[in-house]
């Protein structure tokens, strides 16, 4: 594994070309046409309000995620997810039962600041991220210091969150005004199920 991006509070690991530009392209068309993508809304002071991206949820039984007061019952492994979940865990040497889709329209749609600290992800969460078609800024900032790290994600890229991070550490994907074309991005989770 290469070295962390980051100088404390958790790991975090890029690796530009982990699926060839060729492939990544190709599998981008088939999550594109072959993952049910769904708009959502969540409530933000009692108001409802769309999600800025479309969204996915696939899993195994009983790999429930709930976040922004959304549940997400997963759908049932696709072959391709299924595919790349044994590509990313032989790569990490870490086991996933769920992944979350998220599809970039344009440079419009984004995802704010946050954590991925809910408690189906356990304490520490390992979280595995892959992207696929146009590049993306993905940007970190620590809670305490607000040190920065700022990543393009590429095509065919994988991003590696671990340790601690998700306690000292918020990451977004912002607007831009530049012309985007679609961008998937899977992130691979693992959610504790009830024993």
């Amino acid at each position: 594994m290469e070295q962390s991006l980051i100088s404390s509070d958790g790991e975090l690991v890029f690796i530009e070309s982990f699926i060839a530009d060729d492939e990544a392209q190709r599998i981008r068309r088939s999550l594109l046409d072959d993952l049910a993508w769904q708009e959502e809304s969540i409530r933000i002071y009692g108001r409802p309000v769309k999600v800025p991206r479309l969204i996915c949820w696939y899993g195994g039984p009983g790999a429930v995620y709930t976040y922004s007061g959304v549940v997400h019952e997963p759908l049932p492994w696709t072959p391709l997810l299924s595919r790349l979940r044994r590509q990313v865990e032989v790569f990490t040497r870490r086991r996933f039962n769920s992944v979350l889709g998220n599809l970039y329209r344009d440079g419009n749609d984004s995802m704010g600041w946050h954590a991925d600290k809910e408690k189906e992800l356990g304490p520490v969460p390992f979280i595995a991220s892959l992207s696929f078609g146009e590049q993306r800024t993905f940007k970190i900032r620590h809670n305490r210091t607000k040190e920065m790290v700022t990543i393009e994600l590429t095509n065919g890229s994988l991003l590696l969150m671990g340790g601690v991070i998700q306690t000292h550490w918020r990451h977004c994907v912002p607007k831009t005004k530049q012309a985007k074309k679609a961008r998937v991005n899977l992130t691979f989770r693992n959610i504790v199920l009830p024993e």
